[in-house]
């Protein structure tokens, strides 16, 4: 019998690849989150609406903090958020130039106001 001729055998050739590790920190990296602004810090409250009349656009406010005219006020509630300088305000139907604790005012505004919106003083 004749040898049956070797297979010819293809060596593979086995390529290292040089692996190089980064080194990772084990700290985890903390991302900032944003701290939402309060509009209202520092702010003093200086009453709350008690009544709107839409068909004048005009406000109530029940005072705790004195108020006068020309005084810059911000109006926040649920919906409401806003910021006007009060050109004029009255007490009875009467024109007054400023207003004590306590007192009731009428004032025109320039966008809706709800009941129980707070009122600052800029």
């Amino acid at each position: 019998m004749a040898k049956k001729p070797k297979k010819k055998t293809i060596k593979k050739k086995t390529v290292k690849k040089k692996i190089t590790k980064k080194k990772i920190s084990k700290r985890k990296i903390i991302k900032k989150k944003a701290v939402p602004v309060n509009p209202v810090a520092g702010l003093v409250v200086i009453g709350e609406i008690s009544h709107y009349f839409p068909h004048v656009d005009a406000g109530v406010i029940k005072l705790k903090k004195p108020l006068s005219v020309g005084d810059s006020i911000y109006i926040k509630g649920h919906t409401t958020d806003f910021k006007e300088k009060l050109s004029s305000m009255q007490i009875d139907r009467v024109p007054v130039k400023s207003a004590k604790p306590g007192d009731d005012i009428g004032i025109l505004v320039k966008k809706r106001v709800r009941i129980g919106d707070t009122v600052y003083k800029l």
